[in-house]
């Protein structure tokens, strides 16, 4: 069970609350499971693909080019969340290194949720 006094809000480039963290998930502002992050700040999708790394601002950032880190196996899926309808104003957000994209703002696509996404496995 999620505990929901333990969520933390994801902040956007543009200074919105884009998504909400409740060690390990990752959930979208609608409270469906999108992520979760490693101890290493890695963000993986609910498919177990790598997404990026969360920043210490929060944002889920990614190299434009891509790593090529290796898919990992997601851990069993929680339940749907009830997000927050007040949440603190994003701190003063840095511009980003060039060649950085904000998946929140400009790749959600790589964060689908589970019942989504072009990148997850076909059902037989």
């Amino acid at each position: 069970m999620v505990d929901q006094d333990t969520l933390n809000p994801i902040y956007s480039t543009r200074g919105e609350v884009a998504a909400f963290l409740c060690s390990p998930y990752i959930f979208d502002r609608l409270g469906e499971w999108i992520g979760w992050v490693t101890p290493e700040r890695q963000v993986y999708s609910v498919h177990g693909h790598y997404v990026g790394w969360l920043s210490k601002d929060p944002r889920i950032l990614r190299k434009m080019a891509g790593d090529s880190i290796d898919q990992r196996t997601p851990p069993p899926p929680p339940k749907r969340i009830q997000v927050p309808a007040v949440v603190p104003l994003a701190p003063m957000l840095p511009e980003l290194n060039y060649g950085v994209v904000d998946v929140l703002d400009d790749a959600l696509e790589f964060m689908p949720s589970l019942d989504f996404g072009e990148r997850r496995e076909d059902m037989d």
